[in-house]
């Protein structure tokens, strides 16, 4: 059951004016949207209220999070970067057979191939590529949303499918990874 309160108790509540804060809270929640659009809606409070410092209006970074809050608006959320090579173990790690010399007198002696990520406004793509050292023309990748770990198998059947149906020898081709376990292929 709701709680009694004497009607002289409401009415003085609904007739009295605002209070200075919550006019002060509506003069800034007003900056405070046309900041967070102005700036295509990725700015979180920290940035909204230095952008506000910057324009001289005074506000404790509280306040500009308790009204974002309570206006629904939120920044872009960064995700921590992926890890994209988890270490193997000592034991299982295939020969450095370069031994750290990234260098080739002629093409298909040696290919190194890598992991990197891009971060999209879907969320994170995980790019795979096989290099030719020689001519530093990539020779093989492959494209996912996920990192999955024939990610770098992938692409390095693809550099063997496009070199050979080139004619290419790749019987004394050196492969190189980065040692980690998506890619453990020498």
């Amino acid at each position: 059951t709701p709680a009694a309160i004497a009607p002289s108790t409401y009415y003085a509540a609904t007739t009295r004016p605002a209070s200075a804060r919550s006019r002060r809270d509506e003069e800034l929640t007003a900056v405070i949207e046309q900041v967070h659009a102005e700036n295509y809606g990725v700015y979180g409070a920290r940035k909204i209220w230095h952008e506000l410092h910057r324009q001289d209006i005074g506000v404790a970074r509280c306040t500009v999070e308790r009204l974002m809050r309570e206006s629904g608006l939120r920044g872009l959320l960064r995700d921590k970067s992926p890890h994209t090579t988890r270490p193997a173990a000592e034991t299982g790690r295939p020969a450095d057979l370069v031994k750290r010399d990234f260098t080739a007198e002629h093409p298909n002696q040696l290919w190194v191939a890598d992991l990197t990520y891009v971060r999209t406004s879907v969320g994170w793509v995980y790019a795979a590529f096989v290099l030719d050292v020689y001519s530093r023309m990539i020779v093989g990748w492959q494209v996912s949303t996920s990192l999955y770990t024939d990610l770098a198998l992938d692409a390095l059947k693809m550099a063997i499918w496009r070199r050979e149906h080139q004619g290419a020898d790749l019987r004394k081709l050196v492969h190189h990874s980065d040692r980690g376990v998506q890619g453990e292929f020498n």
